[in-house]
């Protein structure tokens, strides 16, 4: 699964799971979805196959909701991925 294919299916993910990605980001990227461990850190096993904490879902999930709310039209996935790529990396 790809990072932008994580984005296309938020509304079917539980809220309380986290997105590991690899890098470097971009709506092409690997990404899984994960519980994140107790710890905080990256599960042991993605993090042997080279993914790091991206966000967790609700997170993005209210960050893109927000933004969209803001524009008055929907963009494309591609778009979608990109700003919360940008958020990620900027402001989370």
């Amino acid at each position: 699964m790809n990072l932008e294919q994580v984005v296309c299916s938020f509304h079917d993910l539980d809220e309380n799971l986290t997105i590991y990605v690899k890098a470097p980001w971009s709506f092409s990227s690997d990404a899984i979805v994960e519980v994140e461990p107790v710890d905080g850190l990256v599960p042991p096993h993605a993090k042997h196959l080279g993914f790091e904490y991206f966000l967790e879902v609700f997170i993005a999930r209210d960050f893109l909701e927000g933004w969209i709310g803001s524009l008055g039209i929907r963009p494309t996935n591609r778009e979608l991925t990109e700003r919360l790529i940008r958020y990620a990396a900027n402001d989370a």
